[in-house]
C-alpha cells in the first residue's frame, strides 16, 4: 500500500535568476542573494529566524524533467552518464532541491538569503537549520 504524499509550498523564491542557463550549478558557485517569500499560514514558524542563521531550504524543482534517471555530471558529455541519485541534478524522479544559505535579512514574511541558485518562482516546501556539533544542538 502506497501512502499519498501531499506537499504544499510554504514559500516562493524571488530571484534575478529566470532561466536554468542563468543559474550556477551550486549556490556557492556564484548564486545571487534572493528573497524567500513565505505564506502567511507559516508566520509562527518563522518566529526564531534571524540574520546570520544558516539554513537548508528544500525546494521543489517545478521545471525539472521527472523522467531523467541518468545524466552526465555537471552537463559535461565527456564524463560518463551517472545515475541521478549520485548527482545533484535538478532532473530526477522527485525533484527536491537542497540549498544551504545564510539569512541576510528578515522583513516580515520575506527572508533574504545568500547563495540561492533556485530560479525565480521556485516553490519552497520546507526549511531546516544547519546543525552544528552535538554540543550546539
Amino acid at each position: 500500500m502506497t501512502a499519498e504524499l501531499v506537499l504544499r509550498p510554504i514559500a516562493r523564491v524571488e530571484s534575478e535568476l529566470r532561466e536554468r542557463a542563468d543559474a550556477p550549478r551550486q549556490g556557492d558557485e556564484g548564486a545571487p542573494a534572493a528573497w524567500v517569500v513565505f505564506e502567511a499560514s507559516v508566520t509562527e514558524a518563522l518566529a526564531d529566524l534571524g540574520v546570520g542563521d544558516e539554513l537548508i531550504l528544500i525546494s521543489w524543482f517545478d521545471r525539472a524533467d521527472r523522467d531523467v534517471q541518468k545524466v552526465h555530471p555537471r552537463g559535461d558529455a565527456t564524463r560518463p552518464a551517472t545515475g541521478v541519485f549520485s548527482t545533484r541534478s535538478p532532473d530526477r524522479p522527485n525533484p527536491l532541491g537542497l540549498h544551504r544559505v545564510q539569512v541576510l535579512e528578515v522583513d516580515g514574511l520575506r527572508v533574504r538569503v545568500s547563495d540561492l541558485e533556485a530560479l525565480d518562482g521556485t516553490p519552497i516546501v520546507d526549511v531546516k537549520p544547519v546543525l552544528g556539533g552535538i554540543s550546539e544542538r
